[in-house]
């Protein structure tokens, strides 16, 4: 499998199933066997996530990306025994950060939730293509990672405003909100990818649903108090 599609999403899992440290391994750069070039990508995409990482508390170094040939067996050796080395000395997920089972499982819950959201916001840097693998290493900071968590938008439709019109909810790529015919429709945040298609597909002269910064979304209308009496003409 090419290293570029390994996902975000699959490093989380494998971490919330218990792994102490992932290792990727790639293709060296430059040297492509499909001339995607994915091996960018996946080293673009490690060093976003070891950023994420840092910011919730977890070491960087459980994470780690190397590139070699298929023919460079002994390097693979010492490269995975150098990085096994290094995840005993770090010692367990969590434990070793002093976080606590319960809180770092609530930790890589929520990054999970946010990661559709990272990747949509961050499309154009994920995207590039240096020259030099170390070039790489600047691309993000630290203080751009945590605004980033701290400025996440969430999406709340107005119940004032809402005519059930169903657009938003048929439009929703991953079925978040909830309503039907003369009911109000609601954004299940727990399910909502933050993309947006809710926001841009409302009509302007509803303008029902609302983008939210820096604040705690309002909570849901109870669902009694959804339905719609239209007045008959």
């Amino acid at each position: 499998m090419c290293s570029g599609r390994v996902d975000p999403a699959f490093i989380l899992r494998a971490f919330s199933n218990g792994m102490d440290g992932v290792f990727i391994g790639g293709c060296r750069l430059n040297e492509c066997n499909y001339i995607t070039h994915g091996n960018y990508d996946a080293l673009n995409m490690v060093l976003l996530f070891r950023k994420i990482m840092e910011h919730i508390g977890l070491n960087p170094e459980r994470l780690r990306i190397a590139f070699m040939s298929s023919g460079e067996g002994i390097l693979l050796t010492e490269v995975i025994n150098d990085f096994g080395k290094k995840v005993k000395e770090l010692g367990p997920l969590g434990k070793g950060e002093g976080i606590d089972e319960d809180e770092l499982k609530s930790k890589l819950e929520a990054v999970t939730k946010l990661i559709p959201y990272i990747k949509l916001v961050k499309r154009e840097k994920l995207a590039l293509h240096l020259d030099k693998e170390e070039e790489y290493n600047e691309l993000y900071t630290s203080d751009e990672v945590d605004r980033l968590f701290r400025e996440v938008i969430s999406y709340h439709i107005d119940p004032d405003k809402c005519p059930a019109c169903m657009i938003c909810l048929r439009k929703c790529p991953v079925e978040a909100i909830v309503g039907g015919k003369n009911q109000i429709h609601v954004i299940d945040q727990e399910k909502c990818i933050k993309c947006g298609t809710c926001f841009e597909v409302c009509p302007p002269r509803f303008g029902a649903v609302k983008k939210i910064s820096g604040e705690p979304v309002p909570p849901p209308i109870p669902e009694e108090e959804r339905t719609i009496i239209r007045k008959s003409q």
